[in-house]
């Protein structure tokens, strides 16, 4: 008797290159390993407070002020202890505190020496402006829609060293560097004082001039002379050790196609190896823009619809170690750009014009500490020769008195 059953059509198998990329997926999961060199990093040991302290310093005047001027503006100051007259008194070599005419109220006032350091900051950008703004015009760049959204671009301010008050100060005269405000919709001017709906974008929109080149595609340049084949330079940490499948995925990796943050990435497939050697690039181009070339890692998040990051990304800075280090202080976590400290000057990475006014910063921060300890023990101040004059020692005598 014969079966009514029709025979199963045989299905083609796939092709072999299926079984091999299924097979050559490596689950790379790495201890975070701490590394005591970027803790000794004064510039970021101390990034957690030296942005609310120089906002601070600009709300404040060489005047006595009274507290209350500017204790309600402690959460957009993101004062870490949300006290604005506590975290003032843990700056007295910035911060010159006295007691008002009523009610024995703090007033503040700024000491000599940040005085002097606001207006090293007006002047170094005045002098830098096109480099500094540049930056700025490069994170735009490498956003596909070349805009980005103006309270994002108010939040990066900061790290691309920038004044805070760059988009609502006329005097800044933001056309001047090729940069105007946007409406969502239709790219009409807005005018308006809210900032919400409005965009920041080019005035050329990018296309009078050339895509700029990455950090490592010059990195390529320099020292293989194209960028034909662009690897990502490693660093590896002291104790830091890999096993044998995640050196040989990382090999693989370095030898993958680049793709530039300037470059049309609508072709790359989501989850490949390419997508997340673009998602690397990405994040090692945006830290080199920063002033100290690190940031915050939740501050970057805001940036991920515009860059065209993966859900994820965060999870690049874990399964790259040798190109990010998670700096962890404080209840906070820092990404930080290792290339920028650890390629000892060779490196395509520019300075920042502004490093060297955060690093006055930070001397006042410290010289502040060593102050309350010489307070506690009643031992003489000592004055400090780099940042502090003799004003500021008379702060300080006033601060013991």
């Amino acid at each position: 008797m014969q079966s009514l059953a029709k025979p199963r059509a045989l299905e083609p198998l796939p092709p072999l290159a299926v079984h091999l990329k299924s097979m050559s997926y490596v689950d790379v999961k790495m201890r975070w390993k701490k590394d005591v060199s970027f803790d000794a990093v004064p510039v970021l040991s101390h990034a957690r407070d030296l942005r609310p302290l120089a906002s601070l310093a600009r709300l404040l005047s060489p005047s006595p002020t009274p507290v209350s001027a500017v204790s309600k503006r402690g959460r957009s100051l993101e004062v870490p202890d949300r006290r604005v007259t506590s975290f003032l008194r843990r700056f007295p070599a910035a911060f010159v505190e006295s007691v008002g005419p009523q009610h024995n109220l703090p007033w503040f006032r700024l000491s000599d020496a940040a005085a002097r350091l606001l207006r090293e900051e007006r002047d170094v950008f005045a002098a830098r402006r096109a480099d500094v703004t540049g930056r700025l015009r490069r994170l735009v760049l490498m956003c596909p829609r070349r805009r980005l959204p103006l309270r994002v671009a108010q939040g990066m301010l900061w790290h691309l060293g920038i004044p805070e008050d760059y988009f609502k100060d006329p005097d800044q005269g933001i056309a001047q560097d090729g940069f105007q405000i946007l409406t969502s919709g239709d790219g009409v001017i807005c005018q308006d004082d809210d900032d919400d709906g409005r965009d920041l974008g080019l005035i050329d929109d990018g296309k009078l001039q050339e895509m700029p080149l990455s950090v490592l595609q010059m990195n390529a340049m320099r020292k293989f002379g194209s960028a034909a084949e662009v690897p990502i330079p490693l660093f590896q940490s002291k104790g830091l050790r890999l096993k044998q499948k995640i050196k040989d995925w990382l090999e693989g990796f370095q030898r993958l196609h680049y793709v530039s943050p300037y470059e049309d990435f609508s072709h790359i497939r989501p989850g490949s190896d390419v997508s997340e050697k673009r998602a690397v690039g990405v994040l090692h181009e945006l830290l080199s823009l920063f002033v100290t070339c690190s940031a915050e890692r939740r501050r970057l998040l805001c940036l991920r619809q515009h860059l065209g990051l993966p859900q994820k990304f965060h999870l690049v800075f874990e399964r790259h170690p040798h190109v990010f280090y998670l700096l962890l202080k404080e209840k906070t976590c820092f990404v930080v750009l290792k290339e920028a400290y650890m390629a000892r000057g060779d490196t395509a990475i520019e300075e920042h014009p502004m490093l060297e006014v955060r690093k006055k910063f930070v001397e006042l921060m410290e010289q502040s500490q060593e102050i309350i300890r010489c307070r506690r023990s009643g031992k003489p101040i000592e004055p400090e020769s780099n940042v502090s004059g003799s004003g500021d020692i008379e702060d300080c005598i006033e601060i013991l008195s």
